[in-house]
């Protein structure tokens, strides 16, 4: 791995909230804390998004919202309409889970679907992210939803929620990841990232985005 440094991995990190119960005030206080950490983005719930905008006005710190969070069990079409609204109230970035029933069952027409009906309800410039839940898929699905994604529009995809009984990102989910789809597409490593060895193990894989709750205990630690 090439030599990276703090700055650099701050500016990889998507820092994170995305608890049901939290406010308007622990949103702001997650904003405060990007600001002084000079991270990549914040990603926050659809709910939250216009008052992360407000509090990262006149900084360089993007916003990211969830889009069929957590389970991607949502329709195409409200997918769709949440990610025009996120962008409205502010946000740069989505970050849309895929429909895994779909997935397991090898329903790539209906995995594409959802992918291009968020893609077109939020065109470039806004950022897509896909996650996968990689955890949940076995090698030959989790590279198959890979190509589909960015076939449908992904400028990145990402291996977790966060919120899936199989777990978070593994370095051999990132790095499979990497392999399907080049350098050409993101990879965003999410999910139980907690320090600095892990997350400079998953950059070492391939990824070059974090989703992290616990940004400033990985950055202390480089």
């Amino acid at each position: 791995m090439a030599f990276v440094d703090r700055t650099a991995v701050a500016r990889m990190i998507d820092h994170t909230l995305l608890a049901p119960e939290a406010t308007v005030e622990r949103v702001e206080a997650l904003c405060a804390e990007a600001r002084d950490l000079e991270v990549g983005a914040v990603c926050v719930s659809p709910n939250q998004v216009a008052a992360a905008a407000a509090a990262l006005r006149g900084s360089t710190v993007g916003l990211a919202s969830v889009i069929g969070f957590p389970s991607g069990a949502h329709r195409a079409e409200i997918k769709a309409a949440e990610a025009a609204a996120a962008v409205a109230d502010g946000a740069s970035e989505l970050d849309m889970v895929v429909p895994l029933g779909a997935v397991v069952a090898g329903d790539w027409d209906e995995v594409e679907a959802h992918v291009r009906a968020v893609r077109e309800a939020a065109p470039s410039p806004a950022v897509l992210k896909v996650i996968v839940e990689s955890a949940a898929l076995d090698d030959a699905q989790l590279d198959r939803v890979c190509a589909v994604a960015v076939g449908a529009g992904a400028d990145y995809v990402k291996t977790s929620t966060g919120f899936h009984s199989t777990g978070g990102a593994t370095v051999d989910a990132v790095r499979r990841m990497r392999a399907a789809v080049g350098w050409d597409i993101g990879v965003k490593a999410s999910g139980g990232i907690r320090d600095a060895a892990t997350a400079l193990a998953m950059i070492e894989a391939g990824a070059t985005r974090i989703g992290a709750s616990s940004s400033a205990a990985i950055l202390d630690g480089i």
